[in-house]
């Protein structure tokens, strides 16, 4: 077994548990620090088409679940969608577009379930299955793809096949779970560590190793933004009660000047949960 990055072979197992493939083990790169599973043979042909991410969960819960960062999203990028072509792959349900078209020239979406397409449809959201099926001379100023590329067999693949689509001075803002998240670095969660790796979440990349890969795909990074997506008291919870959903039980610590500065915080160390990556030509 070798890195999908840098291609070492100095490989070691990072503590933790595939939640729904503990038979499945989670591999880091000494060289690197590439995270990635070590094995890829359950993401099959159809696996994204047929709602196979999320089978347990009706379309109303996958709307509700994502309101708030598409919200997020929309207004950190208000600025560049202005009177600008958007094109976002994994759209999803299609929530950041909703927001996007009110200030867009045009938005489109690529998105492979099958379900959430056909609720792109109606409302008449412009769609396709894969970005091969967009007319060539297509080009857009702003492509995005929010919690994507880590799902991907190889995401070099992908940042070098959506790169043609790309006008000359546009950007590319990709969207992604942090390897190095601080429960799992710092706090060393035992138990967030049986929970947040997951079948579907083939490789997890830091702030450095995401350089490399847009690096490796003939791209220009310009900017990787720490976003911390969840509060002190949801970390806290981790740390006492071995759970998630701390921040909606411990309520008492949602203080807007707390939240900023500890996210602040983890920003500086590089350990937030989320990162948001920008990227050109």
């Amino acid at each position: 077994m070798s890195c999908h990055l840098c291609h070492s072979k100095n490989i070691k197992q990072r503590k933790g548990i595939v939640r729904d493939l503990p038979e499945v083990s989670i591999l880091e790169c000494d060289d690197c620090g590439l995270v990635f599973l070590s094995s890829f043979d359950h993401i099959h042909h159809g696996f994204y088409e047929n709602a196979f991410m999320r089978p347990d969960e009706s379309m109303e819960e996958w709307i509700s679940e994502t309101t708030l960062d598409d919200k997020r999203r929309f207004e950190f990028l208000r600025d560049a969608i202005l009177n600008k072509d958007v094109l976002d792959f994994g759209a999803g349900t299609g929530g950041f577009l909703r927001l996007a078209r009110t200030v867009a020239k045009k938005t489109v979406a690529v998105e492979l379930d099958k379900e959430a397409a056909a609720l792109l449809a109606s409302q008449k959201v412009e769609h396709y299955y894969s970005i091969d099926e967009i007319p060539p001379d297509q080009k857009f100023d702003l492509i995005t793809a929010f919690h994507v590329i880590e799902h991907l067999r190889d995401p070099i693949e992908f940042l070098q096949n959506i790169a043609p689509r790309l006008s000359q001075s546009g950007r590319i803002y990709l969207e992604f779970p942090n390897a190095n998240d601080a429960l799992l670095t710092m706090y060393e969660s035992d138990s967030f560590s049986k929970f947040t790796y997951w079948g579907c979440h083939l490789m997890l990349f830091n702030h450095d190793t995401i350089r490399l890969a847009i690096e490796k795909a003939g791209l220009k990074c310009i900017n990787v933004e720490q976003i911390q997506r969840y509060p002190l008291s949801n970390h806290m919870y981790w740390l006492a009660k071995n759970s998630p959903g701390g921040h909606n039980v411990w309520k008492f610590l949602a203080d807007s000047n707390l939240e900023r500065e500890y996210a602040k915080a983890l920003a500086k160390a590089k350990i937030c949960d989320t990162l948001l990556v920008e990227v050109s030509l």
